[in-house]
């Protein structure tokens, strides 16, 4: 083969594995058709409907996130719009408003936008992140262990790290991504497609690099629902250490964590009274 042809063949290659990289995120564009309606508009739009009718919308809106959330993938403000708002577009921040209360009050969870551009939500468990638990890592829930293997990793590596490392630390464990695993099938897929969608994780392209390379960081998810300071004891328990022998991650473990734009009324009035 001519060296003109193999490079044509690695360009291809490329493409397709930046192609599919795009692909694993998704598109976040919300619905260039929606307008978030003001504060007026949402009135006027209250007083054409019964409380009945906005009570059976917020409650369909409340089954649809969590069958949307089953797989712990981000939920779009547009889906929502798309498939369960579409006639009640200028309600849409009462109705939101409401969904929030329903999961905080009578489920224990938050519902909480974590892209204010493109209006992504996530759940995320409030009574357990009250109580500073981490993950659950019991041997039932064997993917979560995985995640937060690989989590580890990339905290105590200062936050970015190559994937060949992740790849070379899970070898280590006996979880080869080059090979199928019994319990958790394609390994590669597992982390880099399901971790990814659901924003646990972070797979960046690493730029100039040839052939391409990718690192990991945390996802949004992570950063709002795992402990790190748990991520350090853990590590600490594996390495016989005290956790504050890492001067910088237990620096960073136990700052004051950074508060959640957990949906409420005051955080949608004013989302609208900008618009």
């Amino acid at each position: 083969m001519s060296q003109r042809k193999r490079a044509s063949n690695t360009q291809s290659s490329q493409n397709k594995g930046a192609r599919r990289l795009e692909a694993l995120v998704g598109d976040d564009e919300d619905d260039p058709s929606f307008t978030q309606p003001s504060t007026s508009q949402v009135q006027k739009g209250l007083d054409r409907v019964t409380p009945a009718q906005v009570d059976l919308k917020t409650a369909e809106v409340v089954q649809f996130i969590f069958v949307k959330d089953q797989k712990k993938i981000p939920i779009r403000r547009a889906d929502i719009v798309k498939h369960v708002v579409k006639d009640y577009r200028n309600i849409y921040p009462e109705i939101i408003k409401r969904v929030g209360r329903v999961f905080e009050t009578v489920f224990g969870l938050k519902l909480v936008e974590i892209d204010s551009k493109n209006h992504i939500y996530i759940l995320i468990n409030k009574l357990e992140q009250l109580e500073g638990e981490p993950l659950n890592m019991s041997p039932s829930n064997p993917k979560t262990g995985l995640l937060f293997v690989i989590l580890s990793i990339v905290f105590m590596k200062g936050g970015v790290v190559k994937e060949s490392m992740v790849w070379n630390t899970l070898k280590k464990l006996r979880v080869d991504p080059g090979e199928r695993h019994e319990i958790f099938g394609d390994v590669k897929k597992v982390v880099t497609d399901e971790f990814v969608r659901q924003r646990y994780l972070e797979y960046v392209r690493i730029p100039h690099t040839e052939p391409l390379e990718f690192e990991f960081r945390w996802g949004q998810r992570a950063d709002m629902e795992v402990s790190k300071v748990k991520v350090l004891e853990f590590i600490g328990q594996l390495h016989g250490q005290d956790p504050q022998s890492w001067t910088q991650q237990y620096r960073e473990a136990t700052a004051p964590p950074a508060a959640p734009a957990v949906i409420t009324s005051a955080n949608t009035s004013a989302s609208a009274s900008q618009r």
